[in-house]
């Protein structure tokens, strides 16, 4: 695909107009939003990434409950609870998501940030000294280190994809946008500092899918990890710095249906 000038305009012009604070209330980033701790930020704004599918609005209600069965205080719930506060999880449920998977998550999130100052670490297990990640190896490894703990919930398996099943891996490529796309706009975090935004894969939901589609972006068939390599490509010949930037415009027109 070349270059086309007039697109990349159009698009720019989207961007500019939908990366903006008003972005935030009615989207699942305005849960991590609460938070300026970047340990609260990060387990935020994972858990909200995760759950995210469905109602929008259902989702940041789902989200904020979660939040306030952890006290309000997420890092310092995982880090400091007593087996009788996850008492409080319980019974808690978000489409397939459930407390089960939750618990798994906490034990998670506990076991790592007792070695890891970062969540981004755990996106770096095996490519710490190397100037580019591989994002793709990145998000099969950090699939395998999830599930280290010993006696994991097989069902809790299905809440993290990776392309080695050839899943588009949306919700935790847009969880990893919002941690390291750096600009002024005050949507996206831009607190992680070794994965660099030329190396995000556009996160490919039904809505930025349709919108790809109209504009030649994507030509495969079938919907999987390709399909989100061959956006993205075809986004960083539009900006080879910051090609998930466009995640706005496609995401934007999909859910405004202005084509």
């Amino acid at each position: 695909m070349a270059v086309d000038f007039n697109l990349k305009d159009f698009l720019d012009k989207k961007v500019d107009e939908y990366n903006q604070p008003n972005f935030i209330p009615n989207d699942p980033i305005s849960i991590p939003h609460q938070f300026s701790s970047k340990n609260d930020i990060e387990i935020t704004g994972f858990l909200a990434s995760i759950m995210a599918w469905g109602q929008r609005k259902t989702i940041i209600n789902k989200c904020n409950e979660l939040i306030a069965r952890m006290d309000g205080a997420p890092y310092d719930y995982i880090m400091n609870h007593s087996d009788q506060d996850l008492k409080s999880l319980l019974g808690f449920k978000h489409r397939t998501f459930n407390d089960t998977d939750i618990l798994y998550f906490v034990a998670f999130f506990r076991h790592h940030y007792s070695h890891f100052a970062s969540l981004e670490d755990a996106f770096l297990v095996g490519q710490e000294t190397v100037k580019e990640v591989d994002l793709e190896q990145a998000l099969n490894t950090f699939k395998t280190y999830f599930f280290s703990l010993p006696d994991y919930p097989h069902r809790t398996r299905k809440h993290i994809s990776s392309p080695a099943q050839k899943s588009t891996v949306k919700r935790i490529n847009m969880f990893l946008r919002w941690m390291v796309r750096k600009d002024k706009k005050g949507v996206d975090f831009g607190i992680w500092n070794r994965l660099s935004p030329k190396d995000l894969i556009c996160p490919c939901d039904v809505h930025v899918e349709r919108v790809a589609r109209k504009f030649g972006l994507i030509t495969l068939e079938k919907v999987n990890w390709k399909t989100a390599q061959e956006l993205t490509g075809n986004l960083r010949l539009l900006d080879p710095n910051d090609p998930v930037k466009y995640d706005f415009a496609l995401f934007g027109l999909g859910v405004e249906r202005e084509l």
